[in-house]
């Protein structure tokens, strides 16, 4: 880089920033992957010095490959490169004062920055208003640039996103807006472009001809104690579905892009979902948790969570894609919180043989060839295949190929995702983030059935914490001709290994 380079997080000491964004920055400097003359600044309305602030930062610093000294002194350096200024987020004048004392930080030579909002959707126009008008946010993508990073929720519906959206666009070019979402610098979700597209084995079965389903599946174990303000304003299909498993059914359904440049990936993404069905009431599962036998608290029993809220905090979606590839395949797409397992899977579930002297006898819920695509919380590709049993006869069964990602590459470091995507926008390469069109067409799959959903205060089903998913998801899945649909429920199954 020919300038320096400063990090401003707004909102730095919310927990977004204390336990993701300052720890994977501080990653991406002790492996010399960021200038060593990089700043950090950290804008939040606590009054803090710079050392206090330092103070709260220390304990989440933590380097996996270095030895203890060697990360106490680099994170010693990061620490004195880390400094605090205090703001009201909606003043403009407490932004004129905090680039005044920016720029004489950076010594009066002209720095690119990085402007990260860490903060609730809802403070997001205010903030870049006051940005705007006490002159730390320049419309300028050339020399020095102005990059800004939003966080989701992107809205609760499309007339708030649109709304959000003009209010950016008043303040800033669409070029220096990176809309992250954090599932997308996942090592195994950028896996997904090379594995369709470098393997002609996955590239001419990946269709409808082959594949019965799709299930993009999202479990976790704990429950939404401490998030309870936010989570019961989105819930379940706003924090997880329409974002995070959206984007990777449009990576796993999206035509071969022209190349890997970030516009024509957003160009191949936006065409899958351009036609993908607005989600039907009658294609949706809700649940919420209530007390399980551990004695966990029940989600109407969280603290700040209304007696009477129908938040859910489970959903089940069939969608279903107008493509000629896709015509007739259903999307199951899962995600649910206080559940037995916390893991993010893909998996491909093959046609089976149907007729043959080699044909497998069938077993519930088992498909014959099956591709898992493990996310988290180890990385991780699976296939499933038949194979004869050794012995006497033509006894038949299923094995796994299984490509661990941690064992096959011991020797080299699995980056965290927002460590990639810090460091994707300071190259100034958008191909892991949103387009604007992309949160457009989201919103458009997901706010008629969003909007029916509270309208008629629909009731969810309630699961126990810590238990298996509500028990509606059978039906949903049969009606669709789906039969594996509680794979992290399997015995033996892979969020178990």
């Amino acid at each position: 880089m020919t300038r320096p380079l400063t990090f401003i997080i707004i909102g730095a000491t919310g927990d977004l920033a204390q336990r993701k964004i300052f720890p994977a920055l501080f990653a991406a400097f002790a492996r010399g992957h960021l200038p060593s003359d990089v700043r950090m600044v950290g804008v939040a309305r606590t009054p803090l010095d710079n050392a206090a602030f330092r103070e709260r930062l220390a304990p989440n610093l933590k380097c996996e490959e270095l030895t203890g000294q060697a990360c106490s002194l680099q994170a010693g350096v990061f620490l004195k490169q880390c400094h605090y200024h205090r703001c009201d987020y909606a003043s403009h004048s407490d932004f004129q004062n905090c680039l005044s004392w920016l720029s004489a930080l950076e010594l009066g030579i002209p720095a690119n920055r990085i402007l990260y909002l860490a903060i609730p959707p809802f403070l997001f126009s205010d903030t870049l208003q006051a940005m705007s008008q006490g002159g730390l946010l320049p419309k300028s993508v050339s020399d020095p640039w102005t990059r800004v990073v939003v966080e989701k929720p992107f809205g609760h519906d499309r007339t708030s996103y649109d709304l959000l959206q003009r209010d950016v666009q008043k303040f800033c070019q669409e070029e220096q807006i990176y809309r992250i979402d954090h599932y997308l610098g996942k090592e195994v979700v950028q896996n997904l472009l090379v594995l369709r597209f470098a393997n002609t084995v996955f590239e001419s079965l990946w269709s409808r001809t082959h594949i019965q389903h799709v299930h993009i599946a999202w479990s976790e174990q704990l429950g939404v104690k401490g998030r309870t303000a936010y989570f019961d304003r989105y819930g379940i299909l706003r924090d997880v579905m329409q974002n995070h498993l959206l984007q990777i059914l449009a990576l796993v359904a999206m035509e071969r892009p022209l190349n890997i440049n970030a516009e024509n990936i957003h160009n191949a993404k936006a065409d899958v979902l351009r036609h993908v069905q607005p989600l039907d009431l009658k294609d949706l599962l809700v649940g919420q948790y209530i007390r399980g036998g551990a004695g966990e608290p029940g989600y109407l029993e969280e603290a700040g969570v209304p007696v009477d809220s129908r938040t859910p905090t489970y959903a089940a979606a069939v969608l279903h894609l107008n493509t000629p590839r896709w015509q007739g395949v259903p999307f199951l797409m899962t995600a649910g919180k206080g559940l037995g397992a916390s893991a993010t899977e893909v998996r491909l579930h093959f046609r089976n043989v149907v007729e043959g002297c080699l044909q497998l006898p069938a077993h519930a819920g088992e498909p014959n060839n099956e591709l898992i695509i493990r996310v988290q919380p180890d990385e991780q590709l699976k296939l499933r295949i038949v194979t004869k049993i050794p012995g006497i006869g033509m006894q038949l069964g299923t094995t796994e190929l299984d490509l661990r990602f941690r064992e096959k590459y011991a020797g080299l470091r699995i980056a965290d995702a927002y460590e990639n995507l810090l460091l994707d926008i300071v190259r100034g390469d958008h191909s892991l983030f949103m387009r604007n069109d992309e949160l457009e067409l989201a919103w458009d799959i997901f706010t008629p059935v969003l909007q029916n959903l509270e309208a008629q205060r629909i009731r969810p089903e309630t699961y126990l914490f810590g238990g298996a998913a509500p028990h509606a998801l059978d039906a949903l899945a049969t009606r669709h001709g789906i039969s594996d649909a509680r794979i992290f429920e399997e015995s033996g199954s892979s969020a178990k290994d």
